[in-house]
């Protein structure tokens, strides 16, 4: 007994089985999480290693060398890149995607450490940072104050930063711009010198003042307590007493030679939000974690922090993550709902009877659901992907009810019981059904296998979609014939066109005149049908034309509200010039543009000397912007495309800037923002590679499709350094690091111990008083002692140079590199841009010793396009071994996909009549069309070469089966259709996204149907005509054979 025969006899072991799958599916919603995309595993490890003191090419000879050699041995290692800055190596390691991140990480950790012993003494212990997208921050808070703003920093720890911690799924909140707490030990160097002290002794004395020590334990009687000498200092003041000597006979307190201040450390950023200074909190989540519902819980909690907060301070959100996850998902489940109202207005439009519809449609939510189940399984979430797979599928998923009970109706209308023709009826097509279903499966299981970032994003669409076709058609075969032999009646098969059933009177009319306008089609098409092939095949040329006028792009952009600025301003200028200049684009930014309602400006360098800092573009001469504005949905405003080439217009205008860039998306990814084209100028003599790379700027500024040209290396920085004479220096026996040493306490400062309140630490630094530390002739007189204690200036050992260095040193895969960025204008496709760029290089004549490479988006969109092509190669094949099986021929499976071209000419014409870039997104469109559109091709095939088997002639199979599957056709093809229209036309918050897809599909779904049902019967017609011929030739020839045998027989 066959699978539908089993559902039929057996209606309510059937209906307990799909009611257990909702109930488990609808159980599964309730326990996903809501975020942007899947969890994405980037393979990306950093190496980041702080060398204090150190300049670029120190750090690069010293450091960054070192670990590279070390590093390239690394199993998997796809690319390796570096940094070289001041104080800092960052190297990171790409690896091939897909391999064991844990164990590459692993793998690096245990180089790094066997690496350590060959570094400099001085160096920290490298960090390694295994990179991932719960480090992207999901919001970012600002609080802004006036007279508050000095213990603003102390306050939101204990207020804010401790309560968010607290939340479940929180990684980590941060304070970021804030001024932390410091106590300045602020030295006179001549009562130092006339007293006998130095810096170093000084710090020594106060380290010594500030301990606990333990002393053991007392037995008191039956207890026991602990003893202890508690000497750490409960008031910074107490410094001011601390003695440093007794001489002759005096004693000499640390204020006597120093001015002790508990204060703000030297600010070295402004920060300001809307033009207030202020401090950023950033929130991080853990892996896994709900974005959405961690957002709410913040917000909620912000509610009941800030009313404890000062009345100065203010709290705003400079972004926050679930708006966009929110306005996506509703917009996409919005698609999702018009989908499922269109497919239902199709079937009952094409079928007329609600029961029939009901049926139909009650495949869709069983097969959506199994997407849920499948999610929850696997710990993913509700996200962008997972819901543009179901939109996607939902016009699929009926394809094979609809083909499952149109034959049914078709029985039961020549006067077959319903449940015999449930039976019947499903026999007939299971098979071709089964077909079509595995066809789909080859088209989508292949994108589980896209290699990169791409094959992280689609991997789960092509999953999802897999699995809720399979369902789909497991409905088809079991729930859909069960239904129907129990729900439809033998009298429901002609209309009555009475009461509301007059509507159906012009349809029906309708649908009979196409079905006998098809009918004289088909039998010219059959008449004709090699001059039918060749017009189509000359239509098919044609639609290659228009190939190269549809241009080219990684991912379409995506308006997000946002926008960053990174604005540099001559090197070495001071924080306080780059906050003024900062302040005349705040006024710039206020007047052109009003509706921007966070403004978050940083002007100057971190503080921090964490590892998390060292990877921000900071400096004094550096001022960064953040900017969100409300969604273009809130209010009528400029794309964020538009409003970035006009603050490009104007930041040209400003003398001060030197060099500056903006990112509309605010440099998030994810399809949001401008896309890139770099140029990497390789060469081991960095002058000529900077000559080269100057060059080049200078010519991308002037193409008209590119934006915000700029250098990856900063020009040489000016800087003074100590040279000492090594001669004098062995005389008085004082070693060039001592000395150097002795350098840094004096003008940065010697930490020497931590000043402990209420559970924080703060640095107690040593230095030199503000006025012997602002001049070269300050520096020159600094005392140095030799080995027999006597006082030496540093000007008699040393001198003082001016020099340039290099503020950054870019490595990639161990040779040095120059990078010249490019941002793709507004309105711009990236093809357009790479095009200008080739035509620009191909006059460029290279130095020798110099090369010459594309990178950024650029480079990416090289990698997906090759990878989707090879994909699209696979699936041909994979679809034609399906159907040549299925059809046990080498021909019908040929006739079939000969459709794909045309769907292919639909999509190049869809994309050149709405002016849309060919995108990733639109190419996966493209790669689905190989399924959606085969579908239709297995289901004229199988029944003209039924009837054929049947005994019908090779003209009335043709004319008979095209007529018969017209209107399954035409309703599998417009469900698919409808249900992608909303999809196409861009309807909803980022919806820019997936529109090249929806129009991919559409455009190449409304030609290949038209095509398909004049093509196949065609092609059909032709080789099994050919076919026939042949056979009736080898069986005339077989005959003329036999009756010259028996001739030759009976003449004997």
């Amino acid at each position: 007994m066959k699978i539908y025969e089993t559902a039929v006899r057996k209606p309510i072991s059937t209906a307990l089985i799909f009611i257990a799958v909702i109930v488990f599916g609808l159980f599964s919603v309730g326990k996903l999480g809501i975020d942007q995309y899947p969890e994405i595993e980037v393979p990306y490890i950093s190496v980041i290693t702080m060398y204090p003191g150190g300049n670029a090419e120190d750090i690069e000879t010293n450091i960054t060398r070192i670990l590279e050699d070390q590093l390239n041995s690394v199993d998997n290692l796809d690319k390796i890149t570096s940094q070289s800055k001041d104080n800092v190596s960052i190297i990171s390691l790409e690896f091939e995607y897909g391999c064991d991140l844990t164990e590459a990480a692993n793998d690096v950790r245990d180089i790094v450490s066997r690496a350590q012993s060959i570094l400099p003494d001085e160096v920290e212990y490298p960090t390694v940072m295994k990179l991932s997208a719960s480090m992207a921050p999901i919001m970012m808070l600002s609080v802004t104050a006036d007279e508050s703003y000095a213990g603003l920093a102390k306050m939101l720890d204990d207020k804010m930063v401790n309560e968010l911690n607290r939340i479940e799924g929180i990684g980590s909140v941060a304070v970021i711009g804030a001024q932390q707490r410091e106590v300045q030990v602020n030295v006179d160097p001549n009562k130092l010198e006339a007293y006998g002290l130095t810096i170093e002794s000084l710090g020594q004395l106060i380290a010594a003042e500030n301990i606990n020590i333990p002393a053991g334990t007392l037995d008191l009687g039956d207890q026991v307590f602990n003893l202890k000498s508690d000497l750490q200092f409960d008031d910074s003041r107490v410094l001011r007493d601390i003695v440093v000597s007794n001489r002759n006979g005096r004693t000499v307190m640390l204020s006597d030679v120093a001015t002790i201040v508990d204060t703000l450390e030297k600010a070295t950023m402004d920060e300001r939000i809307n033009g207030r200074r202020g401090v950023r909190v950033m929130v991080q989540k853990q892996t896994g974690a709900n974005t959405v519902q961690i957002i709410e819980d913040v917000q909620a909690e912000l509610e009941k922090i800030i009313p404890t907060l000062p009345n100065d301070c203010e709290v705003n959100t400079i972004f926050e993550s679930s708006s966009e996850i929110k306005d996506a998902i509703n917009s996409l489940s919005d698609t999702i709902m018009y989908a499922f109202i269109f497919v239902i207005l199709v079937v009952m439009f094409f079928l007329g009877r609600w029961r029939a519809t009901f049926i139909i449609c009650l495949t869709i939510p069983i097969s959506l659901i199994c997407a849920f189940i499948y999610l929850f399984a696997t710990g993913s979430t509700l996200n962008i992907i997972s819901l543009s797979a179901l939109s996607i599928a939902i016009g699929m998923v009926v394809d094979d009810a609809i083909v499952v009970l149109e034959n049914i109706t078709t029985h039961i209308e020549r006067g077959s019981k319903p449940k015999e023709a449930a039976i019947y009826a499903t026999n007939e097509v299971w098979l071709s059904v089964i077909a079509t279903t595995l066809v789909v499966v080859a088209v989508f299981m292949p994108l589980t296998m896209i290699p990169g970032m791409a094959g992280i994003l689609f991997k789960e669409l092509g999953w999802i979609v897999t699995i809720v076709v399979c369902v789909s058609t497991t409905a088809a075969i079991t729930l859909t014939p069960m239904m129907s032999a129990y729900f439809l009646k033998i009298d429901g098969a002609e209309h009555t066109y009475k009461g509301i059933g007059i509507i159906y009177k012009p349809i029906d009319k309708f649908l009979g005149w196409l079905d006998g306008v098809y009918e004289r089609a088909l039998r010219f098409v059959v008449k004709w049908r090699k001059s039918v092939i060749a017009v189509l095949m000359l239509f098919f040329v044609f639609s290659m034309t228009l190939v190269s006028k549809v241009p080219t792009e990684f991912f379409p952009p995506s308006d997000n509200a946002r926008i960053s600025m990174n604005v540099k301003l001559p090197q070495n200028v001071h924080v306080d010039y780059t906050t003024k200049v900062a302040r005349q684009i705040d006024g710039i930014i206020a007047e052109k543009f009003p509706f921007i309602n966070i403004v978050s400006t940083s002007a100057g360098a971190n503080s921090s000397e964490s590892a998390f800092a060292a990877m921000q573009s900071t400096g004094s001469h550096i001022i960064n912007y953040n900017m969100r504005m409300p969604r273009r949905s809130d209010i009528e405003r400029p794309s964020i495309f538009e409003i970035a080439d006009v603050l490009r217009h104007e930041l040209a205008q400003i003398p001060e800037i030197s060099d500056f860039s903006v990112s509309p998306g605010g440099g998030s990814g994810g399809g949001m923002g401008a896309s890139t084209v770099n140029i990497k100028v390789f060469g081991h003599d960095m002058d000529d590679a900077m000559a080269t790379a100057n060059e080049l700027q200078k010519m991308v500024s002037n193409l008209s499709t590119m934006r915000d040209a700029q250098l990856s290396r900063e020009a040489l920085q000016p800087e003074y350094n100590v040279i000492f004479d090594r001669e004098k220096m062995a005389m008085y026996g004082i070693s060039p690091a001592t000395a150097a040493q002795f350098i840094r306490n004096r003008i940065y400062g010697y930490e020497c111990t931590k000043y402990r309140e209420d559970g924080d630490e703060y640095d107690i630094v040593v230095r030199y008083d503000e006025p012997f530390r602002e001049s070269l002739e300050s520096v020159e007189n600094i005392t140095l002692y030799s080995s027999t204690g006597m006082p030496i200036k540093l000007r008699d050992v040393a001198r003082i140079e001016e020099s340039f260095s290099s503020p950054t040193i870019e490595r990639e895969n161990r040779q040095r590199i120059v990078t010249v960025k490019g941002a793709v204008g507004a309105n711009v496709a990236l093809g357009d841009a790479l095009a200008e760029v080739n035509a620009m290089l191909a006059e460029y004549d290279a130095p020798t010793g110099i090369s010459l490479e594309l990178g950024g988006t650029i480079e990416e969109q090289g990698d997906a396009f090759s990878d989707i092509l090879t994909l699209l190669v696979l699936i041909i094949i994979l679809v034609y071994v399906v159907m040549a099986t299925q059809f046990e021929s080498l021909t019908d499976p040929f006739i079939i996909m000969f459709t794909i071209p045309f769907a292919m000419s639909g999509v190049f014409i869809a994309l050149w009549l709405t002016n849309t870039p060919l995108s990733m997104i639109a190419l996966i469109g493209a790669i689905m069309l190989v399924g959606i559109v085969t579908k239709n091709g297995i289901v004229l095939v199988d029944y003209m070469n039924l009837l054929v088997e049947r005994g019908s002639s090779l003209a009335d199979a043709v004319i008979a089966g095209g007529k018969s599957r017209l209107r399954p056709v035409l309703m599998t093809s417009l469900t698919t259709i409808l249900g992608m229209t909303p999809m196409a036309l861009g309807i909803g918050e980022g919806s820019e996204i997936w529109q090249p897809m929806g129009i991919s599909v559409v455009g190449g779904l409304v030609v290949s149907t038209l095509l398909t049902l004049f093509i196949v019967p065609s092609l059909y017609a032709m080789l099994e005509g050919r076919k026939e011929r042949k056979e009736a030739r080898k069986a005339q020839l077989q005959a003329h054979e036999d009756e010259f045998i028996r001739t030759h027989i009976n003449n004997k």
